[in-house]
């Protein structure tokens, strides 16, 4: 859980797996990446992606496709 706060953390392993920024959060907490990594590679700030991590937003439709994509290449 390295440069994850607790809060962010917790939120994300108790949050709903169905959401796509939940299981994004899932993926990069498991292996590791910074949200400033992720960020970075999806094109968004990292507010953003603590926003989708949380659960409190959910990716737009635009970019649904590119989250999908870098979940997948994290397997």
């Amino acid at each position: 859980m390295r440069g994850y706060s607790l809060y962010v953390a917790e939120t994300i392993l108790n949050g709903d797996k169905n959401r796509l920024g939940v299981r994004l959060g899932r993926a990069c907490i498991e292996r590791n990446i910074p949200v400033t990594q992720v960020a970075g590679a999806l094109g968004v700030t990292r507010q953003t992606i603590y926003y989708w991590f949380t659960g409190e937003y959910d990716p737009s439709e635009a970019h649904q496709p590119a989250v999908e994509r870098y979940i997948a290449s994290l397997d």
